[in-house]
């Protein structure tokens, strides 16, 4: 499921009184690389799929003749998609530090970090869009305020770094002596 939440189960918000999560848009992809939009009834694109995730909508993405899970497969053409235009978001270096981990002693702990260090930044930038609601700026307004506001970001980052830290340091509290961690010397 492309948005799966941790937290509270269908159960537990029905008997709290809270609406019920939507229902699982399906959508199939077939052998000529087309998506179809079970819910809809038509086919759709990538950046249909895109505008899913932004909207934050349930899915999932299976091969239409073997019922195959291609959910993940999907989200990493869309960032495969948006790694090669415009601005890409990694640099070849930290590309290179993630598959370094694949295979690694080190892999499923490196993905539980990057997706806690995910979450802890998006609450921060959560917050501030709190905090700026209703000032309408356009990229260049935007890119102004950002300019002057260097102190409350230095800040922001700050404690977004602080927590990343903390995780590093729990994890190498967990696993003491673990090679291939920071800290540690690496196998030979």
């Amino acid at each position: 499921m492309a948005t799966a939440r941790r937290g509270k189960t269908t159960a537990d918000k029905a008997a709290a009184g809270e609406a019920a999560a939507p229902e699982l848009r399906i959508l199939k992809k077939y052998p000529n690389r087309r998506l179809y939009d079970t819910q809809t009834s038509s086919y759709i694109t990538l950046a249909d799929v895109k505008k899913m995730v932004l909207d934050g909508q349930s899915f999932e993405v299976r091969d239409a003749k073997t019922g195959e899970d291609l959910t993940r497969s999907i989200l990493l053409q869309i960032i495969l998609e948006e790694e090669t235009g415009g601005m890409p978001m990694f640099t070849t270096q930290s590309l290179e530090q993630i598959i370094r981990f694949y295979g690694h002693a080190m892999q499923g702990v490196m993905g539980e970090y990057l997706e806690r260090n995910m979450q802890v930044f998006s609450d921060a930038q959560q917050r501030f869009a709190e905090q700026s609601k209703g000032l309408a700026f356009s990229p260049e307004q935007w890119t102004q305020f950002m300019g002057t506001q260097a102190p409350m970001m230095q800040t922001l980052m700050g404690g977004y770094m602080e927590q990343g830290k903390s995780l590093l340091e729990q994890m190498q509290k967990a696993f003491p002596g673990m090679p291939g961690m920071p800290g540690f010397p690496a196998k030979k």
